[in-house]
């Protein structure tokens, strides 16, 4: 046998090992799923959420893919993508002075304003998507804001981060079921209503 007809075999035989190897590992076409039908899934999907997780989280999530702590430098900050004079208007700077450093619930009290005084039309691509306009009532009730209690945190701490104007005597009223007779002994771990400002 001729000393290159040797090399030849051995590399055929490593391009066939090879192929052979890619071919296991590359997905075919007719194992991949079909794509969907453009149109009826994605108006099925928006209804189910809106109804499912209610209209602020299917926005959040169409706005933000739910990130509410998102800023990608746009200007439009949080999960719904407040533009910072809207914010700032609304009264969002009694929380955070931007959404994205706002919790998720002081974010959609500032949205309730927002809706209140501009609609739906303030989101006016993902509020068609996520069908919202039929849920304005839903959308506006009211939020409730909880705080889970850490070690060393009293419900004058509490109150001050949260800007309550009654203090911690409101924080208190709110929660004197969970707290019971004494204000100044709170266990960590304890879950405190937030009373709204």
């Amino acid at each position: 046998m001729h000393p290159l007809s040797n090399t030849r075999l051995r590399y055929r035989s490593v391009t066939l090992l090879a192929t052979a190897a890619l071919s296991l590992l590359a997905p075919s076409a007719a194992a991949s799923p079909t794509p969907p039908r453009p149109g009826a899934e994605a108006t099925r999907y928006a209804y189910e959420c809106s109804r499912a997780e209610g209209p602020w989280a299917c926005l959040a999530h169409c706005e933000s893919s739910g990130r509410w702590n998102a800023n990608t430098g746009n200007n439009y900050y949080g999960g719904l993508q407040f533009y910072q004079p809207t914010w700032v208007e609304h009264g969002g700077l009694a929380y955070a002075p931007r959404a994205d450093l706002a919790t998720r619930e002081q974010q959609i009290r500032i949205a309730q304003k927002v809706l209140r005084n501009q609609g739906w039309k303030a989101w006016p691509v993902c509020s068609k998507k996520v069908k919202a306009a039929g849920l304005d009532g839903y959308a506006l009730l009211p939020v409730r804001i909880t705080h889970v209690v850490e070690r060393g945190e009293t419900l004058s701490s509490i109150a001050r981060r949260h800007h309550l104007k009654g203090g911690w005597k409101s924080l208190y009223k709110a929660n004197r079921k969970t707290v019971g007779p004494s204000p100044d002994r709170l266990t960590p771990g304890t879950v405190l209503v937030v009373p709204d400002k």
